[in-house]
């Protein structure tokens, strides 16, 4: 199961990378700060994997059935009118431990839109399915979800965007000053910062032995 405090653990990884707060030089050789609407794509720690055992109930090694590992996450961006519209696309990889026969195994994944790290503002549920041919112990597939936002809930009051991505030269007073230091600055981006998490949909059972293995 897939919980806000799954969210919350992964905003904090990302460090508001929703913001996408990144430092270039301009041509003259201050410092000027570049920031995208576009969510950030991130997969939630613990779901990245999902371990089906036989027989069920077992965490024995030797009872390892099917393995699955969600890989090569990418994503695009693009504007459209008043909305911005992010696609996360990846790779699914799986193993499995008997090899015999040709098989079928279906895996629940989320897609979840979140706000300011904590605010979940849509979810998506989709399955994959894995083939295994006869004789083979691997199979790939792929997934996908995406975001859809106004482009006005990810804009920054021109006041706090200002104060963002304005530039800065060695020597200016507040050249070193983080504008993050700014409580008001860090609530207006957290408010205008989405996500979009994907990741395999586990039990609790899943969960925990993801986190604890």
């Amino acid at each position: 199961m897939f919980h806000p405090k799954t969210i919350a653990i992964s905003f904090v990884a990302l460090a508001l990378a929703g913001c996408a707060t990144n430092a270039e030089f301009d041509e003259t050789g201050g410092i000027k700060s570049v920031r995208s609407s576009c969510p950030a794509v991130a997969i939630p720690v613990h779901t990245a994997d999902v371990t089906l055992f036989d027989p069920a109930g077992s965490r024995d090694a030797r009872a390892i059935d099917v393995v699955a590992t969600i890989t090569n996450l990418r994503n695009t961006c693009v504007q459209q009118g008043d909305r911005i519209v992010t696609t996360a696309t990846f790779d699914i990889q799986a193993r499995r431990t008997n090899t015999s026969g040709a098989r079928e195994v279906v895996l629940p994944y989320f897609a979840t839109v979140t706000r300011g790290g904590t605010q979940i503002v849509s979810k998506q549920l989709s399955r994959v399915a894995l083939r295994f041919a006869d004789g083979q112990s691997s199979a790939t597939a792929t997934g996908g979800g995406n975001a859809d936002i106004a482009a006005s809930a990810a804009t920054l009051p021109p006041e706090i965007e200002e104060q963002v991505t304005r530039r800065r030269k060695p020597g200016d007073p507040d050249a070193a000053t983080d504008p993050l230091a700014d409580p008001a600055v860090r609530s207006a981006l957290r408010q205008a910062s989405f996500e979009l998490l994907v990741g395999f949909q586990l039990t609790q059972d899943q969960l925990a032995y993801n986190a604890t293995r």
